[in-house]
């Protein structure tokens, strides 16, 4: 693994298996370049809705729009600048607002190699 820089416009945004909804995500490391974090960006429609049991640590760094995070510990909505951090295990239901929302991600460890179904929100 080498220092790298990225944006937006280096990820390659597909949906997530299992939704058809309009939520995609783009890997730009992940367990094929040999680190033990998976880092990429998210995008939201307007006005989607996920259920999710999140198979990894997954933590979500709000760029554009907002998103809220309905958990067993309540709802959290996080807007641009802001971080949530959704632990291994734990049952969520994200759902995006009227603008969409932009995100970038990392997971640890790999989500791709960890899904009990190929699926993931993000974010």
């Amino acid at each position: 693994m080498t220092v790298r820089s990225f944006s937006i416009a280096d990820a390659s945004f597909e949906r997530s298996p299992g939704q058809d909804g309009e939520v995609f995500a783009g890997n730009l490391i992940d367990q094929r370049h040999g680190g033990p974090i998976t880092i990429g960006y998210g995008r939201y429609g307007p006005h989607q809705s996920i259920d999710e049991t999140i198979a990894v640590h997954d933590v979500m760094v709000m760029l554009e729009g907002s998103l809220s995070v309905t958990s067993s510990a309540g709802t959290v909505t996080a807007g641009p600048g802001e971080i949530v951090y959704m632990p291994k295990g734990e049952a969520v239901t994200i759902r995006s607002h009227e603008q969409g929302a932009i995100t970038a991600y990392v997971t640890y460890p790999h989500w791709q190699e960890c899904s009990r179904k190929p699926s993931r929100h993000h974010h």
